[in-house]
């Protein structure tokens, strides 16, 4: 963005137990707000062919009714001229035919229930799903047929009817039936696989898990599997294409450095297993619960080892703990964005950590010249994809290191595995973190919450300095030049000594004891600020 079977059994059982509670607990407010409906779980029983690209589905959706209703909708995108998009040919409930309509993008359907009612419905529909649009049935690098969900924001609606917001989690079945000669991967664990008549499997994987529809898949090809074992009590697998094999299973292989890592960082992983799969994907990534689709070319691409810390990071930050909504988008790339760098900086240390801050930076500053939105932007409303940028990835990673900067280490991972606890399986706002990070530092954390989540652009920063040799003291003036003030730390090397002057005024003027004239000044030695500075010495000094 985006393995020991009787282990297995036995985890299955207890985070069935879990995920009842979960379900409890959720339940008011994993959905979208002010709907009338919450999705609890969904059956996806779907028929794939190698004669062409149409679909059949049978939805079986468990819905819980928020209000009392006389007819609700779901999504799902109907077939148009160009022939793209799904027919719903019935629906029913408890066997009996229950009266819809089908518009453009919602089957609405008629059905009265009422408050904290459960209602089961059975959609039957068929067609081909949009190029490269929710499910991408195409073929790969190889020539080879194959069919991957390709979900986010909001394109599961192209092939699975569903309430296709990330605020409405539940829990799910796919159950696929295809050709024998393809292997099917989805969320969840494979509970069965069986041989059929006419060369036809059916395979079907459970997920115990919430889930938002961003992250529900199939991936469905010919695949060469490599059983990792358990990394961090979890499950591994590698899902690459047969001709890619040896290179796949290698270069995927660092999956099992990464997630005991953020299992110990972060809190337990909330998923049966953890798959990587090579696929055919509109992103470099993406992370779909427990079953995480790559590019092709990924199997030999350098960053590989920082592409998957970006997309394990997702299990926890955007999976799990998911954002209310998409304006919150940051609470999901901004955190996978800003592990992946701390993931880096303990494996290669502190100074790949300031190389890579210092490209974010640069990226940030490079996006501001073009867009000057916040990074809570509430103005992407009919197109998402234009919240892929670095607002949302790397000023998000940038606000997460000021934080832990300002808070310490010690506060600052103990708010971050509070904010997963209390918020996996369920969703958050910007407003939700803030409240959790406070509780956890004993600090309020509103100004900064507002200066750079919600508020467009950085610090822009004068730093003019003279050197007072009578008084043998450097006096600085710091002056803010852009529209909104900031409440920053300024870090300043000055004659190889650091200091720190917090400024929240447009002026700031300090003096600091100096023997002898500094060479220079530099300004954030440490890459701690999302800011430019512009230094200026008078060149003279006061006699």
């Amino acid at each position: 963005m985006k393995h020991n079977f009787d282990k297995i059994a036995m985890r299955k059982i207890s985070l069935y137990s879990a995920v009842i509670l979960i379900t409890f607990f959720f339940s008011a407010q994993a959905q979208v707000p002010g709907s009338s409906i919450d999705v609890q779980h969904y059956t996806f029983a779907l028929q794939l062919n190698d004669e062409n690209n149409n679909i059949k589905g049978d939805a079986t959706i468990d819905i819980k009714f928020l209000k009392d209703v006389s007819t609700f909708q779901l999504n799902l995108v109907r077939k148009n001229s160009k022939g793209y998009g799904m027919l719903v040919s019935s629906v029913k409930e408890k066997g009996k035919e229950v009266h819809f309509m089908q518009d453009s993008d919602v089957v609405n359907i008629e059905s009265i229930a009422k408050t904290n009612s459960i209602h089961s419905f059975t959609i039957s529909y068929a067609g081909v799903p949009p190029p490269r649009d929710g499910l991408i049935i195409s073929t790969n690098k190889f020539g080879k047929r194959t069919f991957f969900g390709d979900n986010w924001p909001n394109r599961a609606h192209n092939w699975l009817p569903c309430v296709d917001n990330p605020a409405d989690k539940a829990t799910l079945d796919f159950i696929v039936t295809a050709p024998t000669h393809y292997q099917v991967i989805s969320n969840g664990l494979k509970v069965e696989e069986k041989e059929l008549t006419n060369n036809l499997k059916l395979t079907h994987w459970k997920e115990t898990a919430l889930l938002p529809p961003k992250v529900m898949v199939i991936g469905v090809a010919e695949f060469a599997i490599d059983n990792l074992g358990d990394a961090g009590g979890i499950p591994l697998y590698t899902y690459v294409f047969p001709e890619n094999k040896d290179i796949g299973f290698k270069s995927y292989a660092v999956a099992k450095e990464i997630l005991p890592f953020y299992i110990k960082k972060f809190g337990p992983y909330a998923f049966e297993k953890l798959a990587n799969v090579q696929s055919k994907t509109i992103f470099g990534g993406m992370e779909n619960s427990g079953a995480i689709f790559y590019a092709e070319n990924s199997v030999n691409g350098r960053g590989i080892e920082s592409l998957m810390a970006h997309e394990i990071a997702h299990q926890w930050f955007g999976d799990a703990a998911s954002e209310k909504s998409f304006s919150n988008l940051w609470l999901s790339e901004g955190f996978a964005t800003y592990m992946t760098n701390y993931y880096m900086e303990n494996k290669y240390g502190v100074d790949t950590l300031k190389t890579l801050l210092i490209k974010d930076r640069q990226t940030v500053l490079s996006f501001e010249r073009r867009r000057m939105t916040p990074v809570v932007d509430t103005t992407a409303k009919n197109d998402l994809m234009v919240l892929l940028n670095a607002n949302s990835y790397q000023k998000g990673g940038w606000v997460l290191h000021m934080l832990r900067r300002k808070l310490g280490d010690e506060m600052f991972w103990k708010g971050i595995r509070s904010y997963y606890a209390k918020y996996n399986g369920g969703n958050a706002n910007t407003d939700d973190f803030r409240k959790v990070m406070e509780q956890a530092s004993g600090q309020n954390l509103e100004v900064f919450f507002k200066q750079w989540l919600f508020t467009a652009g950085h610090p822009q920063l004068n730093v003019n300095w003279i050197y007072n040799a009578d008084k043998k003291r450097v006096e600085l003036t710091i002056e803010q030049k852009q529209k909104s003030l900031y409440d920053v730390p300024v870090e300043l090397s000055i004659g190889g000594e650091k200091h720190t002057v917090q400024i929240k005024d447009k002026i700031t003027t300090v003096q600091f004891p100096a023997a002898t004239k500094p060479a220079s000044i530099i300004t954030d030695p440490d890459v701690n600020l999302l800011a430019t500075f512009t230094v200026t010495n008078t060149d003279q000094a006061i006699k």
